[in-house]
């Protein structure tokens, strides 16, 4: 189970957060965001794979942002068509294609996106483009028939190892951890993170 932490922002909390086992580390590329990184931190993880998250960004951006970060993955967290999704994986970059879901009909939005992304990421639907806290009802996901690996986002914070733990589907790749494990936007609580992480891997490789 891949384990990312997003949101991260501060030299010296990238560096302890990596030590706690994350897998993926996420940098908000989008100006809006309150964790918004707009230059390449003084200390970039090594060992955790590093993504770049970008909300309807255009590709010069994207690209641009890509190098200076350099990242592993793209996460296009906005209404990023499947052309545009075409377009980079092409280029070879790899994709994380983001969706909000309501209701289970809305699953078949991922349908033309699958040939482009290397995962999804579900999050709960709101304004903000991700980072809200709120779950959202993960039986929604029940009726996804896809083969696309996803990652599970929306409120998980150190209460949800219990929802976690009876969560199942044969797709799901990881977890997605932001709001839930902050002190601050952009800070994140060390030591929950380290608790977390453990009990997690504990449930996730029995």
């Amino acid at each position: 189970m891949i384990v990312k932490v997003c949101g991260m922002r501060h030299p010296d909390n990238i560096r302890e957060v990596e030590k706690t086992g994350t897998d993926w580390m996420g940098f908000i590329c989008y100006e809006r965001s309150p964790r918004f990184v707009s230059s390449a931190p003084a200390y970039l993880p090594v060992r955790s794979k590093r993504i770049g998250v970008f909300v309807n960004a255009d590709y010069q951006t994207i690209t641009t942002r890509a190098r200076e970060l350099k990242l592993d993955y793209l996460q296009l967290h906005g209404s990023e068509s499947p052309a545009f999704c075409q377009r980079l994986h092409t280029e070879g970059y790899k994709l994380i294609k983001a969706f909000s879901f309501r209701k289970p009909s809305e699953l078949s939005r991922t349908d033309e996106y699958v040939s482009h992304c290397d995962y999804f990421l579900f999050d709960t639907p709101c304004h903000g483009y991700g980072g809200s806290g709120q779950s959202f009802d993960w039986d929604i996901l029940n009726g996804y028939q896809g083969n696309t690996p996803f990652l599970l986002s929306g409120g998980i914070r150190p209460e949800s190892l219990e929802a976690l733990s009876s969560f199942h589907h044969p797709a799901w790749a990881g977890i997605d951890l932001n709001s839930g494990f902050e002190t601050a936007p952009a800070e994140k609580d060390v030591t929950a993170l380290q608790n977390f992480i453990q009990q997690f891997r504990l449930l996730t490789n029995k």
